[in-house]
């Protein structure tokens, strides 16, 4: 076996007329009778072979036989393409590999899919063939994406003064939010170590011994069901510091996030981050995660609708409750009565009873409420709202209206093309409450976790 090379992804015009070596999977091959191409892949990318029998016959036979996904080593000479086969979709499109040597390392049987990205496959079929998936450019980006994120945790912290220490995994159980995974032990019949939920205690003990910041890439294990945002193992960064203040750790925070994201992503975030008290981002964006890459905020109109006619709204002000509204620009032709009442259904999973509209026209409004209104002049000066413009509302108690609003906001800030999808607000939300009312079970709960500092002002 020969010494590789280089990846088979980074054979560029550089590498032009030298005798190259040259390891990898066959993503595909193409016969042309007398002319063979093969796509080499490996981590970096895919280069092109072509084998020929002006290069090498033998070359040629043993070409002939390999199929996708057989491993082969190659040695050829690197060439230009003829400008008519450049391919600017590839890393290495300007350049071919004339082989004269071929061995096949491993043989493969048929993958049950495409090594490649977007091909229809079931999870199941993915998992099964986790080594195959692992193969797609987009899983092995992810990884190496990973692995780059976590090099550029490590330098931050490093040079901040925080130290990495391990912390153990076989451990006493203590209560957190979940379950623990128990591991019998051998030499304590009857026993049981627990595997970590977070290094809680561990970096609690090393502040007591005065290390003053530590940090730690940490493996966590919590019985509970798989959802979007759990999983029975994940990973964290953990840190923990002494005798610094919340603007100290903010500002930890926000240099940390932007090395990663000039690292990784080479964007440079602007700095410091923004800061929204939680009460501001419950009334202007619905949410206490707002995305703030995009306006149409939340409009409060209770004071101008509690005395009109139309009883929904004056209702629920004089019950305690508001009456809120958003504005989609240019909504008013956009979407007709069938497609906004098909959101009724689902801001009614927020515990909303309904959702009103109006449109906007140069002199009126129009809808199913707009006789309560009058010309409607009040109302769409109060909202911002311009001719063409459609008007949502929802009247009920605070939480609900902010859920049910928010909700929308975003629904339709991805449907109207409001948000750039390559931009980044990062914001602290702060000032949360710290208990708040559960209708479902009829209790105080945490509004975040308990381990939350009050302010000292209250």
């Amino acid at each position: 076996m020969s010494k590789r090379t280089c990846y088979a992804g980074d054979v560029t015009a550089e590498y032009v007329d030298q005798e190259v070596t040259l390891k990898g999977w066959v993503q595909k091959r193409r016969s042309l009778g007398s002319l063979i191409f093969i796509d080499l892949r490996d981590r970096e990318g895919i280069v092109q072979l072509v084998f020929s029998e002006e290069f090498d016959k033998d070359a040629l036979a043993v070409a002939n036989s390999v199929r996708s996904e057989y491993v082969i080593e190659v040695q050829g000479v690197v060439k230009k393409r003829k400008p008519q086969a450049v391919n600017k979709d590839m890393k290495t499109g300007d350049v071919e590999v004339e082989v004269h040597t071929i061995t096949i390392l491993n043989k493969a049987k048929t993958p049950p899919f495409y090594i490649e990205d977007g091909v229809a496959v079931t999870e199941e079929t993915k998992l099964k063939y986790r080594y195959l998936d692992l193969r797609r450019p987009e899983m092995q980006k992810n990884i190496f994406t990973r692995a780059h994120i976590m090099r550029s945790v490590h330098h931050f912290l490093d040079d901040n003064g925080f130290i990495d220490v391990e912390t153990p995994t076989l451990t006493a159980s203590t209560p957190e939010g979940a379950r623990d995974y128990l591991v019998p032990s051998r030499v304590y019949p009857g026993s049981f170590y627990a595997l970590p939920q977070s290094p809680q205690l561990f970096k609690q003990l090393l502040m007591g011994a005065g290390f003053d910041r530590y940090y730690q890439i940490a493996r966590c294990f919590r019985d509970e069901d798989l959802r979007g945002d759990r999983q029975p193992e994940f990973t964290q960064i953990d840190l923990e510091t002494s005798f610094l203040t919340a603007e100290e750790i903010q500002d930890i925070t926000e240099g940390l996030i932007a090395k990663v994201m000039h690292d990784v992503k080479g964007i440079d975030v602007k700095l410091p981050f923004d800061r929204i008290t939680w009460q501001d981002a419950m009334d202007k964006y619905g949410s206490d995660k707002p995305d703030l890459r995009f306006d149409m905020q939340i409009q409060d109109v209770s004071e101008l609708v509690k005395d009109s006619d139309f009883k929904v709204f004056a209702g629920a002000v004089q019950n305690g409750g508001q009456v809120r509204a958003i504005v989609l620009p240019g909504g008013a032709d956009k979407y007709s009565r069938k497609m906004i009442d098909a959101q009724q259904d689902y801001i009614k999973r927020f515990g909303a009873k309904g959702l009103a509209w109006l449109k906007v026209t140069s002199d009126s409004i129009s809808g199913p409420i707009a006789k309560f209104f009058g010309d409607g002049a009040d109302l769409v000066k109060a909202v911002g709202a311009n001719a063409g413009d459609l008007v949502l509302f929802v009247a009920d108690k605070a939480k609900v209206v902010a859920d049910a609003l928010g909700y929308l906001r975003t629904h339709f800030g991805h449907d109207l093309g409001l948000i750039d999808e390559q931009a980044f607000r990062f914001c602290w939300v702060v000032d949360w409450p710290l208990f708040e009312y559960d209708e479902g079970i009829q209790r105080w709960v945490p509004a975040h976790h308990p381990f939350t500092m009050p302010n000292e002002e209250d």
